[in-house]
């Protein structure tokens, strides 16, 4: 019997995380499926509100805009970089609340008390697994603790894919007041979404060929053919500019191509989450007591497959320092989530927030301050970099 790509992909992501194929609904980004199942939730729910935060991407709040809620932002705690569950305060008009696996740190307990919060609060808890594809929080009893945990395969994610999302759907969806109907309304949009147009198709399946085209091409040529093809639709950047304003495209689904992309790269996550796992150990172990690491970073057992490995400096200016110090002897450091709102709205005010404001210093004085190292290299690579980063933090 033949099987598709889709159900491959479904099944495989299945057997990852203990749950059943027909909880996953795939999509072209994972962006798309966020919108799809909020708008379900809106649907049900009414207007209100979801609670998330500023240390994150823009595209990772668009689609509560898009869907017609309005995003609120919590304080995050600086090791496990996402919501506290401490300092969360819900009201009547939260419809949800979103957990991040910032890295792939994926952290139990907090996520636990978080959810347990939300709960009472009679909000839906989503989960942002797109650095963890296939890992979720778990609850005490060991089953996946979200109501909606989202994944992804796309650009600078935990695999070499750079296309395609999916959304797992609880089957026991557990917000209170309207449980059976908001699950209802979230599996109708995303069954619902339109298939991918045959552009869409071809920039997903041409990228890494445009891509390497565009950075070879001599001077300012790059940018400009790269802005042509935008405009022409055949090049589908990762964040596009009218995503950095609060907007993104009609959700669409996956196509076959991607799905049989993604499953290939699925099918040997265990290999690359080890090798990401030793380059997390190494630096771990080598910087320990040279640079702040977070608790949830560093693991307090073994190393998590982080997508980037993070730390905090001094303050901004040391931490554009060093990333411009080691950009510049070849090593692609990374400032995620600096500015907030990564990589940063155009205007603050349409995502609801105000820079400065004393209910997230927090999560401000965290994305000053963090730095990320390359985990995709080998132990050897990242105990240079490691020795890179202690050099430039000796001065």
């Amino acid at each position: 019997m033949n099987v598709t790509p889709e159900v491959a992909l479904k099944n495989e992501l299945a057997r990852r995380s203990g749950t059943s194929p027909q909880d996953w609904y795939l999509v072209l980004k994972a962006r798309y499926g966020m919108e799809s199942a909020f708008t379900g939730l809106r649907t049900v729910a009414g207007e209100g509100a979801v609670v998330s935060q500023i240390f994150t991407c823009a595209i990772a709040v668009n689609p509560i805009l898009t869907a017609g809620l309005t995003p609120r932002y919590a304080e995050i705690d600086p090791n496990t970089f996402a919501i506290d569950p401490s300092r969360l305060r819900l009201g009547t008009d939260d419809r949800a609340v979103m957990i991040q696996n910032t890295f792939g740190v994926v952290s139990d307990e907090p996520a636990r008390a978080t959810a347990e919060r939300a709960r009472t609060a009679g909000a839906v808890v989503f989960e942002d697994s797109a650095h963890a594809v296939g890992r979720m929080a778990r609850g005490t009893d060991g089953s996946p603790l979200a109501d909606v945990s989202i994944h992804s395969f796309g650009v600078e994610k935990l695999l070499p894919t750079k296309f395609g999302g999916a959304i797992w759907l609880s089957p026991t969806l557990q917000a209170s007041g309207y449980t059976a109907d908001v699950r209802a309304a979230m599996a109708r949009e995303l069954q619902n979404i339109a298939a991918p147009s045959a552009r869409q198709s071809f920039a997903a399946r041409s990228y890494r060929n445009q891509l390497r085209v565009i950075t070879r091409l001599p001077g300012r040529l790059g940018g400009v053919v790269r802005g042509a093809m935008i405009k022409a639709g055949l090049f589908d950047p990762p964040i596009s500019a009218q995503e950095s304003r609060g907007h993104q495209a009609a959700p669409v689904g996956m196509s076959s191509w991607v799905a049989s992309t993604a499953l290939t790269n699925l099918q040997a996550a265990s290999r690359i989450e080890a090798q990401r796992s030793r380059a997390v150990a190494v630096y771990a172990s080598a910087l320990a007591g040279s640079v702040l690491m977070p608790a949830g970073a560093s693991g307090e057992s073994e190393a998590a497959p982080l997508v980037r490995f993070p730390f905090y400096v001094r303050d901004a200016s040391t931490a554009e320092h060093m990333i411009s110090e080691l950009s510049r002897q070849g090593v692609p450091a990374g400032r995620w989530y600096r500015p907030a709102l990564f990589p940063g709205a155009q205007d603050p005010s349409v995502y609801g927030y105000e820079p400065g404001s004393p209910d997230l210093a927090i999560s401000e004085d965290a994305i000053a301050r963090v730095v990320n190292l390359p985990t995709n290299v080998e132990p050897e690579r990242a105990a240079e970099i490691a020795e890179m980063v202690k050099r430039i933090v000796a001065g």
